[in-house]
């Protein structure tokens, strides 16, 4: 079946949408992301949502990247996605984590994970520029504890409850969680966003990442369309789930680039030498030098890192199997506590370039270490660390759950 017949179950064949290639999109989202970078700060500052720069990227076809060609998509592989989710991050970290929802959904329909109806309905959307959001996470109640429920009346089943971490939700055109059904299992289920009872409350209050529409869902007596439920599966087996913890770790790595950035533009622009320093100009200063060349390597090294174990996923999906799957999930836990260790000593060391001016408000310099210290604390990196000496010293594979 060619795209342009492509349907969801339901609607009209979805038009064929304009060829992409990684390079055509790579091309199309450069004034984007330019017009991204010189706002973060301001923006950050403000509270100020990249609304139209998101639906631009999506208009774009940024989470057609790794969708296969015959499917419509440019056929990106792991690393090729990697590497332009931190370019992403490095213009606004908060972009790149949310569309992080969109770029996993994507991920489906390159892997095969998403099969049948399901997939096609997918497919259709992410064609049509459509971006997702999703979580399992609630507020309330003990870690893992589900208190959504989807319940059936007259009118057909219908979902009740609060999720939050709905990271990149004010975007999104679909909305997926878990809930408990009237027969006490746990579901899986698929709404618009724009569904009567759907309230998207932008409430997220980190120190850092405060953009990534990561807030409240609030679901009330949604109604739900039976072929959007599935049965909720556990996570068992290496490396699935390993590439949203890689996104983080590329969000991280475009987070020690950013302060990169900074750094060579406050050098050249804005920052004066101390008083006894030999230099006439900031910018040659040999400790000033040397701050912008060990924040270069933090970054360097960040991208490096997420890069190494894209190519540990990139190698699973072409021969799948549990060596490689251990090994990229590995690869993915120290890429994930290596960036979060170089973005935050870039945070650090971009006040190092300057004396007590850089830590005025207006330059807003602070975000970077506040968006790398929230990215990290997603997941414990000491358990990630420990997961993989484990698996050094004992050969203790780390556990299959989807958090590492």
């Amino acid at each position: 079946m060619s795209v342009a017949e492509r349907t969801t179950p339901g609607q009209e064949p979805v038009p064929a949408a304009r060829p992409v290639s990684t390079a055509s999109i790579r091309a199309a989202i450069v004034p984007i992301l330019d017009r991204l970078r010189d706002t973060s700060a301001q923006r950050d500052a403000e509270r100020t949502h990249p609304f139209a720069e998101i639906r631009s990227l999506a208009e774009a076809g940024i989470l057609r990247y790794r969708v296969p060609r015959e499917d419509g998509g440019a056929g990106a592989t792991v690393r090729e996605l990697t590497e332009l989710v931190v370019d992403i991050a490095a213009a606004d970290s908060n972009v790149a984590q949310a569309l992080r929802p969109g770029f996993l959904v994507a991920d489906g329909l390159a892997t095969g994970t998403l099969t049948g109806a399901k997939r096609e309905r997918t497919l259709a959307r992410v064609l049509a520029g459509d971006l997702f959001a999703g979580t399992r996470n609630e507020a309330a109640g003990k870690p893992g504890q589900i208190s959504t429920r989807l319940t059936r009346d007259s009118s057909g089943l219908r979902v009740t409850g609060e999720k939050f971490y709905s990271t990149g939700g004010l975007h999104a055109r679909w909305f997926s969680g878990n809930a408990v059904d009237d027969d006490g299992g746990v579901v899986t289920f698929t709404v618009p966003t724009d569904g009567a009872g759907v309230d998207l409350i932008d409430d997220f209050d980190a120190v850092g990442q405060r953009l990534t529409a990561s807030g409240t869902t609030r679901l009330d007596g949604v109604l739900v369309d039976p072929d959007e439920v599935d049965a909720s599966t556990a996570q068992t087996q290496h490396p699935h789930g390993s590439l949203a913890h890689l996104i983080l770790a590329a969000a991280l790595a475009g987070i020690a680039e950013a302060a990169q950035h900074d750094a060579v533009r406050l050098v050249r622009a804005v920052t004066r030498p101390i008083k006894h320093s030999t230099a006439a100009r900031s910018a040659e200063d040999p400790y000033v030098r040397l701050a912008v060349g060990r924040i270069a390597t933090a970054a360097f090294t960040a991208r490096a890192q997420v890069a190494s174990a894209a190519e540990q996923l990139d190698a699973y999906w072409a021969e799948p199997g549990e060596p490689l799957g251990v090994r990229a999930t590995i690869a993915v836990a120290e890429a994930y506590v290596g960036a979060g260790e170089q973005a935050l000593a870039a945070g650090e060391l971009l006040f190092d370039v300057g004396g007590g001016t850089l830590t005025r408000r207006k330059y807003n310099l602070d975000r970077h270490w506040r968006n790398a210290r929230t990215v990290a604390n997603h997941n414990p990196r000491g358990w990630k660390s420990a997961a993989v000496g484990g698996w050094l010293v004992a050969d203790e594979p780390p556990p299959a759950n989807g958090l590492f």
